[in-house]
C-alpha cells in the first residue's frame, strides 16, 4: 500500500508513524516553517521534524490550488492519502489523485464538532466524550461519509493538552485497526446526519476572554478547552491574567460577578451561578503560579473584582 500522509502539528506525529509501520509512506506534506518562539526563528513543524529524522520526503506547499501539489501527488502514484490537523482545505484535483481518495483522521465524533478546533470546542461544550472519526474527504468542510468513529470518555482534568495528547494516540491506533480493513472494501462509509451537525470554528481572539456573568461550569469548561495554550484570561489590576485550571465548587463569594474571596491555599471567584475555585494562574509577565503562591505573595487581594478596570492613579 503506497499512502502520503497530510499533517502538521503534534497530534498527527502518532499516526504517521503507525502509517509507516503498516504502509509505504512516499511522501509527507505539512505547513511552510512559521516564526516560533522568543526571536520567533523559522521552525519545522513537528510532523517536518519526525519526517525528516526517519529519511521521508516533505514537501510544505504555500500553495495548495495551483496545481503544483496534484503534480507532485501524481508523480508519487498514491493508492491513498491519510488526513491529520494538515491546516488547509484540499481542492478537488488533489482530493481525487489517490487512487481511492484521501481519509481525514478527524478528532471529534462527527458530525459533531464538525471544523477547525474540535478538540477545544469538545472540552469547552462541556461534552462527556469525543473520538476520532476516519471519514472520506469531499469538497464539503468535514461533510463526508464516515467509515469507523473511536469514542474515549472525558475525564474531569482533560484539558486541550492532555485531550490532543489523548487524541494523537487513538488516531495512531485507528490506523493500524481501520486503514486496512477500508482498503480491502470491509469498511463501508456511511453518510453523516447534517441535521445534527454542530461546527468548531477556528478560535478568535474573544473566546478566551472570561465573562464572569458566565455559571461557573461554564467558565471551567472554557479554561478546560484553552489550557495550556492559547489560555483563557481575565485582567487584574489592568494586566492580563491567565487562567490555566479551574473548577467549580460550592464556597460561597459574597458580591458581584469577578469578585475574589481568599483563603491561605486557594482563590474563589463569583460567577453568575455559583463558585470557580482558580488553582494555576499566570500574571501578565509572570510564570504559571499555584494559587497558593499567588495568595501568600500577596498578588491579589480578598473583595478585588477580576475583569473590572485598572484602579484610577492617585
Amino acid at each position: 500500500m503506497r499512502t502520503v500522509f497530510f499533517g502538521t502539528p503534534e497530534i498527527a506525529v502518532p499516526a504517521l508513524e503507525a502509517l509507516c509501520g503498516i504502509s509505504a509512506v512516499v511522501g509527507v506534506v505539512c505547513q511552510p516553517d512559521r516564526p516560533a518562539g522568543r526571536g520567533l526563528q523559522h521552525r519545522a513543524p513537528p510532523v517536518k521534524a519526525w519526517a525528516s529524522d526517519h529519511g521521508l520526503s516533505v514537501v510544505q506547499p504555500e500553495k495548495v490550488r495551483d496545481g503544483a501539489l496534484r503534480q507532485w501527488l501524481s508523480e508519487r502514484q498514491p493508492d491513498v492519502a491519510i488526513v491529520l490537523a494538515y491546516g488547509r482545505i484540499l481542492p478537488p484535483d488533489v482530493l481525487t489523485t489517490p487512487r481511492q481518495g484521501c481519509l481525514n483522521l478527524h478528532a471529534s465524533l462527527l458530525p459533531r464538532h464538525r471544523g477547525a478546533a474540535p478538540i477545544q470546542w469538545a472540552l469547552m461544550a462541556g461534552d462527556s466524550e469525543t473520538g476520532i472519526s476516519l471519514m472520506q474527504m469531499d469538497e464539503g468542510l468535514d461533510t463526508g461519509p464516515v467509515f469507523s468513529r473511536h469514542t474515549i470518555a472525558l475525564g474531569a482534568t482533560d484539558d486541550n493538552g492532555s485531550l490532543t495528547n489523548r487524541l494523537g494516540q487513538l488516531a495512531a491506533t485507528v490506523i493500524v485497526s481501520d486503514l486496512p480493513l477500508v482498503m480491502s472494501g470491509q469498511l463501508t462509509a456511511v453518510p453523516q446526519d447534517s441535521e445534527v451537525a454542530t461546527w468548531a470554528p477556528p478560535l478568535k481572539h474573544e473566546d478566551q476572554l472570561l465573562n464572569f456573568e458566565e455559571p461557573a461550569i461554564k467558565l471551567a469548561g472554557r479554561i478546560q478547552g484553552l489550557s495550556p495554550k492559547p489560555g483563557a484570561y481575565t485582567t487584574h489590576r489592568g494586566r492580563r491574567l491567565k487562567v490555566l485550571q479551574a473548577q467549580p465548587c460550592d464556597e460561597p463569594v459574597v458580591g458581584p460577578p469577578g469578585t475574589v474571596k481568599l483563603s491561605k491555599h486557594q482563590i474563589w471567584v463569583a460567577t453568575g451561578s455559583g463558585t470557580l475555585s482558580l488553582s494555576r494562574l499566570q500574571l501578565e509577565g509572570k510564570a504559571v503560579q499555584n494559587a497558593s503562591d499567588l495568595v501568600n505573595g500577596r498578588a491579589i487581594a480578598e473583595g478585588e473584582r477580576l475583569g473590572s478596570p485598572a484602579p484610577a492613579s492617585q
